[in-house]
């Protein structure tokens, strides 16, 4: 049984749930889940846990995330992206690779962001998306982003394409617009390449037209990703016969089960992987105790 990550090349024009029913029916498993939604235009990297890579999703590092987007400048969307409905329209031809890279670093560092009404969040208990199709429009809070870098890849106005690494929970089509009202011309964004996310890569991902013929050929599980491999972030305790035994039983290992010398210590709570063999059996928190040894607490067993 595959366990563990499969990382898909998200075309355009499906859903991040399209892609999940789609790995279920290839695979024949109804444990697969996504880390993150890509919008439905929007292609690239898509991480999709199947089996018990499902238990581990809690536990991955996914804060920085790269993108590849190609802003078209000079026009303004409900949308914030070429699939809405045209505001306004300009004249970009002013428009500079000076200017352009100039804007480019002012938006990079911590910013404050304001969430598209196109998006997933909820308010009210209610998604944005679908109050922005009834054409109700509702006040968003500012959230702190980190746009770790903003690189200019290509300058061909109306387009400009721009690579972003940015934190967790940005959107880029609202940087693609802030960039456009920066500039004063306006912008929205053309396509949106995600090209890694935490520790899957690009170099990684698999059409799902590849999974369906490795399923078919009995290899679907080469082209997955391990859970020591998407948790290698993670320090790691590796635990004894006894250690393991333990585990199945939902007893957290004491150091004696350990195959470590003496206790790690900690100055704070730190998750770690407990493993036998090379392999992940669990996931734990090391928990800091005053004038004694740090506590290994079990929070997901994977065996």
């Amino acid at each position: 049984m595959i366990n563990g990550f499969v990382v898909i090349d998200k075309p355009a024009g499906i859903t991040s749930h399209d892609v999940v029913s789609r790995v279920r029916r290839i695979l024949g498993t109804r444990k697969v889940g996504h880390t993150g939604t890509l919008d439905p235009f929007a292609t690239g990297v898509l991480p999709v846990a199947v089996n018990d890579g499902t238990k581990a999703i809690p536990f991955l590092d996914e804060g920085s995330k790269t993108y590849e987007a190609l802003l078209r400048l000079g026009v303004t969307t409900d949308t914030l992206d070429m699939t809405g409905a045209t505001l306004l329209e300009s004249d970009p031809s002013s428009i500079t690779r000076e200017q352009l890279i100039s804007c480019l670093t002012d938006f990079t560092g911590s910013i404050s962001q304001v969430p598209p009404m196109y998006s997933a969040i909820k308010q009210g208990g209610q998604p944005l998306y679908k109050l922005a199709r009834q054409g109700v429009e509702v006040e968003r809070k500012a959230r702190n982003i980190e746009i770790y870098s903003l690189e200019l890849i290509s300058f061909d106005l109306p387009y400009v394409a721009i690579r972003v690494v940015c934190s967790r929970g940005t959107y880029v089509r609202s940087l693609a617009d802030d960039i456009g009202r920066k500039l004063g011309c306006g912008a929205a964004l053309q396509e949106l390449r995600r090209t890694a996310s935490g520790p899957f890569h690009i170099e990684n991902a698999v059409t799902l037209a590849d999974l369906e013929a490795a399923a078919l050929d009995g290899r679907a599980d080469t082209l997955c990703l391990s859970l020591m491999t998407v948790l290698d972030h993670l320090p790691n305790i590796p635990l004894n016969a006894d250690g393991l035994e333990g585990l199945r039983f939902g007893r957290s290992p004491l150091w004696g089960a350990t195959l470590l010398e003496t206790a790690a210590s900690c100055l704070e709570e730190t998750l770690v992987r407990l493993t036998s063999d090379g392999n992940l059996a669990a996931v734990a928190m090391l928990v800091p105790r005053e004038g004694s040894d740090a506590v290994i607490v079990l929070k997901r067993v994977l065996i």
